[in-house]
């Protein structure tokens, strides 16, 4: 992928998770719309840098089709993104929510099951729509 695509997939990747993450804030806890959307944003922009960071040394490790990757690579790589960012959100989301770390490590946790779930679902769709796309010559 070149600069402009890796830009686009994380853009449309944390718009959607920003209101999986935020519909979450508003059913498990006390705090307003404003204050999940907002806490959501941060985590949002926090995710992209980290995103754009990681992806960009994994593409350089596991190269080949990204479209043909094997669902346990798809879960590793996942999952390896996923434990890497929640070290620097769990202090975020702690100032942000009024929480103490350990409340926000346990809140981090719930958020981070939930968007990997969603992580995995949304990168292995791009991967296939983006293959379409590519082979109709959009």
């Amino acid at each position: 992928m070149n600069l402009s695509e890796r830009l686009l997939h994380a853009v449309l990747f944390e718009v959607g998770a920003v209101a999986v993450a935020s519909s979450a804030v508003l059913v498990f806890s006390s705090n307003t719309a404003a204050t999940a959307i907002g806490a959501s944003v941060v985590m949002a922009v926090m995710a992209m840098v980290w995103n754009f960071v990681f992806n960009y040394f994994f593409d350089k490790v596991f190269t080949g089709k990204r479209e043909q990757r094997s669902l346990q690579l798809r879960i590793g790589h996942t999952l390896a993104f996923e434990a890497g960012l929640l070290l620097f959100t769990v202090p975020v989301l702690a100032y942000l929510l009024q929480l103490t770390l350990w409340q926000a490590l346990w809140a981090d946790i719930g958020l981070t099951v939930l968007i990997t779930l969603y992580a995995l679902v949304f990168n292995w769709a791009y991967d296939v729509l983006r293959l379409r796309f590519i082979q109709t010559g959009a």
